[in-house]
C-alpha cells in the first residue's frame, strides 16, 4: 500500500533528487501549486514524471478553485473570478457553477491533474475572515450545499474528482488558518443544522479535506487531530469518503511535524496533505506517517474508481452560455 499522505515538489521540474525520494517514499498522491506552473508542456511532463517516479498512476492534485486561490492562469489558462463575486451575479447559480467546475476539469484534465481540490462548502458569515470569505458559495446551509453539489458534478463531468472543504465547516472561523488557530464556540445543535449539514447533503462524495478549526462543543483540539471531531465527520455528517487533512504545516496545528501526523492519523483521517515541498518536511512525514490502512485502502480503491475521461462538452458555447449567465 501507498503512504499515507500526499507531497508537493520544488518546481516546475522533477529533480532527480526528488525522483528518488517519492520512488522510495511512494505517496499516495501529489499536489501542485503555482511554483510548479509554467507552460502547458511542461505541466504534462511533470505530472507524468510524479506518476513515473512512483510506477502507478498516483492522483495529482491542485487547488484551481478561481478567484484568491488559483494555481492556473493567463496566458495559457482562463483566469476565474472569485467565486462567490460570480454566484452573487448569476442568473442561475447553480448552472453556472456546474459550467465553471466543468470547464475548469477539462483544462486541468489535459495537463495530467485529476483532482480538483474543489467545492469549499463552507457557509459565509460576516464574521468569516476575508482569506476565505471570497472563495464561498453563499451564505445558507442550502445554498450552499446546492451549488456546492454543482461544483462537484461538474468536476467529475469534467474529468477531475472533487475534494470538498473544509469539513466539517471552516466559515465560522474569524482567523486565517494558514496563520492562527480558528476558535468556533457555536453550541453543537447549531452546528449540525448549519455548517455541518452542507456536508451532510454532500456526504456521498468520494474525497474531503478536514478544517483545522476548533469547535469547543466537541473537544479543545483542531478538528484535524480530535478523535471527537472526526467521529462527528464519521458518524454524525456520515462521511465515509477519503478524508485527508488540510496541509499539515499550516501555522493553525500545534507541535513539530512529526506529531502532527502522527496525531491526524491517530484522530481518524486518513491522508496527510503536506504542501510546501520542502525535502526536510517530507522526510519526517514520510518517516512518521504509516502505509495507508486497509479501510482507507478501500476508500481510496472507491474514489479513484470513479476517474474517467472528460465528457464531450463544447468548451467555445460552455463559456458563452456562463458569461451570458453572469453579466
Amino acid at each position: 500500500m501507498p503512504g499515507a499522505f500526499i507531497f508537493g515538489c520544488e518546481g516546475p521540474d522533477l529533480s532527480r533528487r526528488e525522483a528518488d525520494f517519492f520512488r522510495d517514499a511512494d505517496p499516495w498522491g501529489f499536489i501542485l501549486f503555482a511554483r510548479n506552473v509554467d507552460t502547458p508542456d511542461r505541466l504534462r511532463a511533470l505530472t507524468a514524471d510524479l506518476r513515473e517516479a512512483v510506477g502507478r498512476d498516483a492522483p495529482i492534485l491542485v487547488d484551481q478553485e478561481g478567484g484568491r486561490v488559483q494555481r492556473l492562469g493567463p496566458p495559457f489558462w482562463t483566469r476565474w473570478p472569485r467565486p462567490l463575486t460570480q454566484m452573487s451575479r448569476a442568473a442561475d447559480p447553480v448552472r453556472a457553477m456546474y459550467l465553471r467546475a466543468a470547464l475548469i476539469g477539462h483544462e486541468l484534465r489535459d495537463l495530467g491533474i485529476d483532482v480538483n481540490c474543489t467545492p469549499t462548502a463552507d457557509i459565509a458569515y460576516d464574521k468569516t475572515h476575508p482569506f476565505l470569505l471570497s472563495r464561498l458559495y453563499g451564505d445558507s446551509a442550502d445554498t450552499v450545499a446546492e451549488r456546492a453539489r454543482a461544483n462537484a458534478e461538474g468536476c467529475i463531468a469534467g474529468g477531475v474528482l472533487p475534494v470538498m472543504k473544509h469539513i466539517p465547516g471552516h466559515g465560522r472561523g474569524a482567523a486565517d488558518s494558514h496563520l492562527s488557530l480558528p476558535q468556533v464556540d457555536t453550541p453543537l445543535g447549531e452546528l449540525r443544522e448549519t455548517d455541518f449539514k452542507v456536508f451532510r447533503r454532500l456526504r456521498d462524495l468520494p474525497l474531503g479535506m478536514t478544517a483545522h478549526v476548533v469547535y469547543s462543543a466537541i473537544d479543545s483540539a483542531p478538528g484535524t487531530i480530535s478523535r471527537p471531531v472526526i467521529t462527528e465527520i464519521r458518524h454524525g455528517i456520515g462521511f465515509e469518503g477519503l478524508l485527508m487533512t488540510d496541509d499539515i504545516s499550516m501555522g493553525a496545528l500545534p507541535g513539530d511535524m512529526a506529531s502532527r501526523c502522527q496525531a491526524s492519523i491517530a484522530a481518524g483521517c486518513d491522508l496527510v496533505l503536506h504542501c510546501n515541498g520542502e525535502a526536510e518536511d517530507m522526510e519526517v512525514v514520510a518517516n512518521k506517517t504509516p502505509r495507508l490502512s486497509e479501510p482507507a485502502q478501500d476508500r481510496s480503491d472507491a474514489a479513484l474508481a470513479l476517474r474517467s475521461a472528460p465528457g464531450d462538452l463544447d468548451i467555445e458555447a460552455a463559456h458563452a452560455e456562463l458569461a451570458a449567465l453572469t453579466s
